[in-house]
């Protein structure tokens, strides 16, 4: 009896600690959810008070966009974001809204600003397929996002973007948060809003888009560069079927319709944009504000560029570059122009990804035996003629003593041969005939930019240029003794049509003595026919001059037609020797392709 007593008092024991213990884990349990909902609060309160201004966002400014085109039209490239005026959304085509709609926001018209079953269909599909595979953001939620909050992921924006989301479905109606939605989203090319986008990339207004064209735009919301029309048109008519779906599937369209829709024609598409052209738009652009001073409006910029002419040079500097790496070559830069000046191609590096430097504008290197042009030219001014004799004989000059690149001596020696087989010594012999000081100027009135020192060494290049100005010199020459200057802005217009600067002819500025400019063009033939530049030879007129500075570091090859002047550089951003890679190989190759590509289009 004893003992069942002792017992039931250990059972009630026990109960009474259980229950203690119960309540005890109840009161904890409280504390964490009064914890968690203290947090969630703290947070909640953290992210109202740290929103962006609204009135500012909304009345946010943006850096007026400039296009850059070639001569032909197409765009070499685009700086800045590029709006439109402002649409709403009854004027555009009913199947424009309903395709945005139907692929976004299905319940647009239902919510209060944030989708509940979209969001709980997106989580169940992203934890089915284990990664991120749908999202759940309501339209309202895209504007918030894209007019006061960063691209950002992380909890913050999130909360933020539905606060906002829940103002603005409070502040505006419907209609006003789509009309929001319409001319700020992005569709890629740095196109801002469904008008900007009918114009770029089907040339239309979008009050004139067509099933098909509201589908392919409704479809690049999803990834814009992905779905791109222009640079991705397979991928974009792919997804453009699946929001003609969508359409049927919401009942905006039937699928006669979407049948129909599928083999609608577009506008036309711009794919002809043009490669290779950062550099040269680069150029462009930073001068511009010097042509039209500070603005606030779109502008469209009409160049000299040859869309022909700029990817070919762009893809033969590649490629050659590429097949002769073994020879330690790892850059060039290549500048082409018209007789007037324009350039017609501009080539500042191989890989523009990799380093936005401009060795066509920027760079200064040694031009070498290009330069003697300018000794012959000046010695041709005064009085001096091809057949004249020169001594190509050993000199000492204090300390330096030069030598030919092939170690010989090649006694007397007619300015032609001595230029076309480009003799070192003889030339710094005719040099010290003349006046060092005229030949500088020789070269400064003809374009050279960079000081040149007055040195003996003078005569063989051995001071920095600019590639862009060694082709305007020997522009002078082509050009029969005329002073050109280089330009790449043809006209400048607003997005409205309102001209703000078309370019003046220069005057004619006779800077060249005629008769030694015509005895120049034929002793720099001979450079090709006959000399070391054989490996840009044509077949029809074609002059220039090679050019190969100390230990092989620069090689240049200029030279011109009867319609182009090219200047070709090649060597190494660290100024390393090359292996043997001298003017008359690679640069003379280069510039002879480049030429016979410019020729194609006036065969």
């Amino acid at each position: 009896m004893a003992k069942v007593t002792k017992k039931k008092k250990t059972v009630k024991k026990r109960k009474k600690r259980e229950s203690k213990q119960r309540v005890e884990n109840r009161r904890l349990l409280l504390k964490f959810i009064a914890a968690l909902v203290i947090t969630f609060a703290a947070c909640l309160l953290y992210c109202f008070l740290t929103l962006p201004d609204i009135e500012q966002a909304v009345s946010r400014t943006r850096q007026p966009s400039t296009t850059i085109t070639a001569e032909n039209g197409n765009e070499v490239a685009t700086y800045g974001q590029i709006y439109s005026a402002v649409v709403m959304p009854d004027y555009l085509p009913k199947h424009a809204t309903e395709a945005i709609i139907a692929t976004e926001d299905r319940r647009f018209y239902h919510h209060f600003g944030f989708d509940v079953i979209a969001f709980t269909r997106a989580m169940a599909v992203n934890l089915i397929k284990g990664r991120y595979a749908q999202g759940g953001s309501t339209i309202t939620q895209q504007v918030a996002k894209n007019l006061f909050l960063t691209p950002n992921k992380n909890i913050k924006r999130k909360v933020q973007e539905l606060l906002l989301a829940f103002w603005l479905e409070h502040k505006f109606t419907k209609q006003q948060i789509m009309a929001l939605y319409l001319n700020r989203v992005y569709l890629g090319a740095g196109t801002y809003g469904i008008e900007a986008a009918a114009n770029k990339y089907f040339q239309k207004t979008s009050a004139d888009l067509n099933l098909k064209e509201a589908a392919i735009l409704a479809g690049m919301l999803k990834a814009p560069t992905r779905y791109n029309p222009a640079a991705n048109p397979e991928q974009a008519e792919k997804r453009a079927r699946i929001v003609l779906q969508n359409m049927v599937d919401e009942g905006y369209i039937s699928e006669a319709e979407r049948q129909k829709a599928l083999n609608m024609p577009t506008g036309a598409l711009i794919s002809d944009k043009v490669e290779g052209g950062k550099y040269f738009a680069d150029w462009v652009y930073n001068d511009v504000n010097a042509y039209i001073g500070e603005r606030e409006n779109d502008i469209y910029v009409y160049t000299t560029l040859d869309q022909h002419i700029q990817e070919a040079a762009d893809k033969i500097l590649t490629e050659s570059i590429k097949a002769n790496k073994n020879k330690n070559v790892t850059q060039g830069a290549i500048v082409v122009l018209d007789k007037s000046g324009g350039v017609k191609a501009l080539i500042g590096g191989v890989n523009y990804q990799k380093s936005q430097f401009n060795r066509a504008i920027h760079a200064l290197r040694q031009p070498g035996s290009s330069f003697k042009t300018f000794v012959y030219l000046t010695a041709l001014q005064n009085g001096y003629k091809p057949s004249d004799i020169i001594g190509d004989f050993p000199i000492s000059i204090g300390d330096w003593q030069p030598e030919n690149i092939d170690k010989k001596y090649h006694g007397e020696v007619s300015l032609t041969e001595a230029l076309a087989k480009s003799y070192n010594l003889a030339t710094i012999n005719l040099a010290q005939s003349l006046s060092k000081s005229e030949i500088i100027r020789t070269a400064q009135k003809m374009g050279i930019t960079t000081p040149i020192q007055n040195t003996p060494s003078l005569a063989l290049g051995a001071f920095e240029v600019k590639v862009i100005d060694m082709a305007v010199a020997y522009s002078a020459i082509a050009n029969g003794g005329y002073a050109t200057w280089p330009y790449a802005i043809k006209e400048i217009y607003s997005r409205d049509g309102y001209q703000l600067y078309m370019r003046e002819n220069d005057d004619n500025n006779q800077i060249l003595d005629r008769r030694a400019v015509k005895d120049m063009a034929k002793m720099l033939e001979r450079v090709i026919q006959t000399g070391t530049g054989r490996k840009a030879k044509l077949p029809f007129f074609a002059a220039g001059k090679t050019g190969t500075s100390q230990d092989y570091r620069d090689a240049w090859f200029v030279g011109f037609t009867d319609k182009y002047i090219a200047a070709v550089w090649v060597g190494n951003d660290d100024n390393s020797p090359m292996k043997k890679v001298g003017g008359s190989s690679l640069p003379a190759e280069i510039w002879r392709k480049v030429m016979l590509a410019a020729h194609e289009n006036h065969d």
